[in-house]
């Protein structure tokens, strides 16, 4: 019997660009049934523990000495940043790394010159890996819940909308009153997904609009992620929940603002009905591949311009 390859897989952050990273992962297990090893940061790492694929799990703060002891046959390196190039020269194993496409970027936030391979960002992840004879078995991403994740009783709900409100960048986000009058206009039950960065705009929300139920700071990701399994359809920005929305294949309507679906990160086979909603024909968007605290023009027409209505499908 041939000994399995040992293959140590990277990506440091974020939530999303984990997610995404999943296909890799499971076609690594099932296609080669390789040794799967996998580090990411210590805040990111409690994403991948009941994924199922995953042989062995560190975080870059603590285990980099236990990775320095075990002989990889491939590390691929889907982070590619300078902190990975140096891991990988200490590790010293052969290595394929992801290209970033980071001149073909900056070529569209700077010039609106899209030169961008009109590939998935996931499709993108699997060619690093294709040396080794592995295709993509179009199964869609993976999140991996808790066997023991429980809901309060306040989201035990039976036909409802997740609106995911939050985002790592306000330039991502929808103002206020845009999300206050897309509220106002769901006639079906609603929950507001984000994190504790987001509760007191939730609070607001709820409190003009007279509706809907507040998830935002009250529930941990993976209770996000099991109400955002549970609902029926999804509203979000370009934020880690709309990927995890896309791995449990859900209906998804995604807004963006400054940034571009053109960087081949919009859901990844999700439902055939998901639609993305975007303000076309701005000379100054895309703005930045990641965000901005605050529009650099200061209009934030990408936003402001966003058609409530077409968000509802309307």
């Amino acid at each position: 019997m041939s000994v399995p390859l040992k293959i140590l897989v990277i990506r440091l952050s974020s939530i999303g660009d984990i997610v995404l990273t999943s296909p890799v992962v499971r076609c690594l297990k099932k296609q080669l049934n390789a040794e799967v090893h996998f580090l990411t940061n210590k805040q990111h790492q409690s994403l991948l523990e009941y994924n199922p694929y995953i042989d062995s799990l560190y975080n870059y703060e603590n285990d980099i000495s236990k990775l320095k002891t075990i002989e990889f046959d491939w590390i691929i390196d889907l982070h590619h940043n300078l902190k990975t190039f140096q891991l990988k020269r200490q590790l010293k194993g052969p290595s394929k790394s992801f290209h970033k496409l980071n001149i073909e970027k900056f070529m569209l936030t700077t010039f609106r010159w899209n030169i961008l391979p009109d590939v998935h960002i996931v499709d993108r992840y699997l060619d690093v890996i294709a040396h080794l004879g592995v295709t993509n078995d179009n199964q869609g991403l993976d999140f991996f819940l808790p066997k023991e994740v429980l809901l309060p009783p306040a989201f035990h709900l039976d036909v409802f909308t997740a609106v995911v409100i939050g985002g790592q960048h306000a330039t991502k986000i929808m103002p206020l009153d845009k999300l206050v009058e897309l509220c106002h206009k769901i006639t079906s039950p609603f929950v507001l997904v984000g994190g504790p960065e987001d509760k007191h705009r939730a609070e607001v929300i709820i409190k003009k609009v007279g509706k809907g139920v507040n998830g935002c700071g009250v529930l941990s990701i993976f209770q996000s992620a099991c109400l955002i399994k549970q609902a029926r359809s999804v509203i979000t920005h370009d934020t880690g929940m709309m990927h995890i929305a896309a791995a449990f294949k859900k209906n998804i309507t995604s807004v963006w603002g400054n940034t571009s679906p053109s960087f081949g990160m919009y859901p990844y086979q999700s439902d055939e009905q998901s639609r993305r909603v975007e303000v076309q024909n701005l000379s100054c968007r895309p703005c930045s591949k990641i965000g901005f605290s605050k529009c650099p023009k200061g209009h934030f027409k990408c936003m402001n311009m966003i058609d409530v209505n077409e968000v509802l499908g309307e």
